[in-house]
């Protein structure tokens, strides 16, 4: 598979979570390291092998087993609006919100993703059933301004 999970949880979704890790195609944390709770986050399979159209989150006891799953469909989300747009794709069309694996690309399949809603519902998830879990930022990644560079010149003679 090229999902290129942990490309898009560390460049994309940017959980805060620090006991965190991609093992295979899910994403394992502990948001809060204290409690029991750990969350498990992968790609949402549809009907069609190699074909995902969300992420499936659980909320996993450490003794007791899952808790709760939810799916958050990209389409939901708008996560490929602007890519489904210009490919001609409209909703209930195929391919429409969905990402696959069939092409082994040294590219990622979701490129083009849009996280910020996605972000925003992990978030409220998350804080709904581990409480005391680090707030996600759920807001467009901060621009930083480029630092202005002290200019070094020869000092002129008068």
């Amino acid at each position: 598979m090229a999902l290129f999970t942990e490309q898009l949880f560390a460049d994309h979704l940017t959980l805060p979570y620090a006991e965190a890790a991609v093992v295979g195609d899910s994403y394992y944390a502990a948001p809060v390291p204290d409690l029991p709770l750990r969350l498990r986050i992968d790609f949402a399979p549809t009907i069609s092998a190699g074909r995902y159209d969300g992420l499936r989150l659980q909320v996993v006891h450490m003794e007791q087993g899952r808790i709760d799953t939810a799916v958050l469909r990209f389409a939901d989300y708008g996560e490929f609006e602007v890519r489904d747009r210009r490919r001609g794709k409209k909703p209930g069309q195929d391919g429409y919100g969905t990402v696959t694996d069939w092409n082994h690309s040294e590219h990622a399949p979701w490129i083009g993703i849009n996280v910020t809603r996605l972000r925003a519902a992990i978030d409220q998830y998350v804080r709904l059933w581990i409480p005391g879990a680090p707030p996600v930022r759920t807001g467009p990644p901060p621009l930083t301004a480029p630092v202005p560079q002290a200019r070094t010149s020869p000092a002129r003679a008068r």
